[in-house]
């Protein structure tokens, strides 16, 4: 089934359609909302949120994207929106946020541990590395969706990949 026929059939509330788009959808949704709430339940629940949402508004995605792009946006504003009845924290931060590039190293990065390093991260930063360096929004956007400073985005992410840097060096995963 195309994309266009998957859109239109769910437009029309077939629920095979809607079960198909789902599927087609949900692991890569489910990683996104696991990496910004760093919680399996509360990635579950976003999850469920996320494509509530999606089915509800199928009838205004404008095409402009692609749907999958569409959902993702869906599925991080309603991780964000859980994360803000939390009372998600952003700490203002020195105004050093210039960009800093992170050297993983020549003979590669233990991803397994870079995911718990990430996850340790506090929910503030870890929410904006996320946004920033996994998804790739832009600091306006992240600012948008988090109803915060572009500063307080950028001093945010700095803080992360220091933190992360930090971390990474003391676990002798990565070397000054």
């Amino acid at each position: 089934m195309t994309e266009q026929q998957l859109i239109l059939q769910c437009r029309a509330g077939d629920r095979l359609a809607q079960r198909t788009l789902y599927e087609r959808y949900c692991k890569a949704m489910y990683t996104v909302a696991y990496r910004i709430t760093s919680n399996f339940e509360d990635a579950g629940e976003v999850l469920q949120d996320a494509f509530l949402q999606v089915f509800r508004h199928i009838g205004d995605f404008e095409q402009r994207s692609t749907l999958g792009a569409w959902i993702k946006t869906i599925t991080v504003r309603t991780a964000i929106s859980h994360l803000r009845r939390r009372r998600l924290a952003f700490v203002e931060l020195e105004d050093k946020h210039q960009q800093e590039l992170i050297d993983w190293g020549a003979n590669g990065l233990d991803t397994d541990y870079l995911e718990k390093a990430i996850q340790a991260l506090p929910e503030g930063a870890r929410a904006i590395f996320v946004l920033a360096e996994v998804e790739g929004f832009a600091h306006r956007e992240i600012a948008e969706m988090l109803q915060i400073s572009e500063g307080t985005s950028k001093s945010q992410l700095h803080y992360a990949k220091k933190k992360l840097r930090e971390d990474l060096f003391a676990a002798g995963i990565i070397y000054a």
